[in-house]
């Protein structure tokens, strides 16, 4: 096995990635980068019945917009390919006969009939019912068969599979880098089918022998994948190769840590729980996506590299590069990470202020432009400086600035009943005199000319500003209220004065 660390993330294309697989892939991409090794994307492709098209390039668009793209896999071809399990048929037939050879699978002729038949007995019963060491000498496979036999079965076109032979009443003795050492008995172990009826193998088969032929020197997936772990380490014994380290990282769970975060618990909460917005090709029917909702790619990151990671210190933001140095599976835990969406705002909040100003600029440019609204980008650029501490996504942009571009349309009628007296309109109209008065109407001398004014005529400071910011807002709501006048000019500013003097005293 290469001595440098490959690791792999080996989805099936069955549909849009999940966040738990995201993370999978993260963690991952982590380790490899932490290791100065490989991380190889193989599609495991080979239950053609759950074939969903247009599933594996979701996947690849996943991974490239989220930041952790693959080193090695489908277009990316590298020394150990092909990267798709549909087109590594031939090698899995080899190495399925090597096991039939040394008497570890053998050919099994059940229907799919009388298994289910054994299995609705067994459950009358209470018991499960389990094709393994306890009964197989008693079913209708190779087992109690000669070999002129088998072959005669085969040959004539029955229907079989080919499973692994299990050996029983033995120890395995396991090894998990998160959860450390299990023991296994044997006997509670049942014979997997290993190829299929349809001449593809089964995951286990196929899982197995990629790993081991694309040199994996760590497999990091799911704890959904640990009851797979016996067999898998079992066939690994089996052909005599040495095995890879484990490790099962632990689930995402819904906010209130009942069970595992489902499409169904996004919807309810109103958060995604796909990467990208997804369009079932059968269906027609839509799912939200992290990158559509507004969500910056370093939101999720972040979000889901603290979700069964820490570094043992309280820090809560880190750069991709700082991941990486600071990666490691010791530090993974074993139970499951409670999903927090208002965290996840939080993040996302964090991300935004971080975010390239201009590319900010540039996607509320086209939210204005669906408004009919033109501005020059230098305008547009100090509106969102202003407002951008206030959002968390850039589609809150137009709510937090409206009154940049367009004189409100109506007052906020609370905010009119405290800010608006029975001789606020008189004093506003001495106002707008005063203001017409100015050259400057720059935000810093605004600000020194206004308190001036009112401390000169002795005036509480909300009797002036509270309607001030009412008449150019239409709400108590914005930025300083000086670099709104100053923003949208003089002439605008007088005009929502006397539209709002107008209003409240008809």
């Amino acid at each position: 096995m290469s001595k440098s660390v490959r690791v792999r993330f080996a989805p099936s294309p069955t549909g849009p990635l999940h966040i738990g697989g995201l993370r999978t892939a993260l963690y991952n991409y982590l380790y490899a980068k932490k290791h100065q090794g490989t991380f190889v994307l193989r599609i495991e492709d080979t239950d053609q019945n759950r074939f969903v098209e247009g599933a594996e390039d979701y996947i690849v668009e996943s991974l490239n917009w989220s930041g952790i793209p693959y080193d090695e896999g489908p277009g990316k071809e590298g020394d150990f390919g092909p990267y798709k399990q549909s087109l590594r048929k031939d090698i899995y037939k080899k190495y399925v006969g090597e096991l039939l050879e040394k008497g570890n699978a053998y050919y099994a002729f059940d229907s799919t009939e009388s298994l289910q038949e054994m299995r609705e007995e067994a459950e009358s019963r209470g018991e499960k019912f389990a094709y393994g060491p306890q009964n197989r000498l008693s079913l209708d496979n190779a087992l109690k068969l000669s070999s002129e036999e088998v072959q005669k079965r085969i040959d004539s076109g029955e229907t079989y599979v080919i499973r692994f032979k299990t050996l029983p009443a033995q120890k395995l003795f396991l090894k998990d880098e998160i959860r450390g050492h299990i023991e296994v008995d044997t006997s509670v172990l049942d014979d997997k089918i290993l190829f299929k009826a349809d001449g593809l193998p089964t995951y286990h088969m196929a899982n197995i022998i990629d790993d081991h032929l694309m040199e994996i020197t760590h497999v990091i997936r799911g704890e959904e994948w640990l009851p797979s772990l016996p067999l898998h380490v079992a066939l690994y014994e089996a052909f005599g190769w040495d095995a890879p380290k484990f490790a099962h990282l632990p689930l995402i769970l819904k906010p209130n840590g009942k069970g595992k975060l489902s499409k169904r618990d996004g919807d309810k909460l109103g958060i995604p729980v796909f990467p990208l917005e997804w369009t079932d090709p059968k269906t027609g029917t839509q799912a939200m996506g992290y990158r559509e909702g507004g969500y910056l790619p370093e939101t999720l990151i972040n979000t889901l590299a603290l979700l069964g990671w820490n570094d043992a210190t309280d820090k809560e933001f880190y750069e991709i590069d700082e991941l990486i140095h600071r990666f490691e599976l010791k530090r993974v835990h074993k139970s499951g990470a409670k999903f927090d969406p208002e965290k996840l705002k939080w993040f996302q909040q964090h991300y935004l202020q971080q975010a390239d100003l201009d590319g900010l600029v540039a996607e509320f440019e086209e939210i204005l432009k669906e408004k009919e609204i033109q501005t020059q980008t230098s305008y547009t650029k100090e509106v969102v400086r202003t407002i951008r501490e206030r959002a968390v996504f850039v589609s809150d942009f137009w709510d937090l600035s409206f009154f940049y571009f367009a004189s409100p349309q109506e007052f906020d009628k609370k905010s009119a009943k405290k800010a608006w007296k029975s001789t606020t309109s008189d004093l506003m109209s001495e106002f707008v005199d005063f203001l017409s008065t100015l050259n400057d109407f720059s935000e810093e001398n605004l600000e020194k000319e206004v308190k001036n004014w009112i401390s000169s005529r002795d005036l509480g400071f909300g009797k002036v500003m509270q309607p001030l910011r009412l008449s150019l807002v239409g709400a108590m709501q914005g930025p300083s209220v000086f670099h709104i006048a100053a923003s949208i000019g003089q002439e605008t500013t007088l005009k929502r004065i006397h539209k709002a003097i107008h209003h409240f005293s008809e």
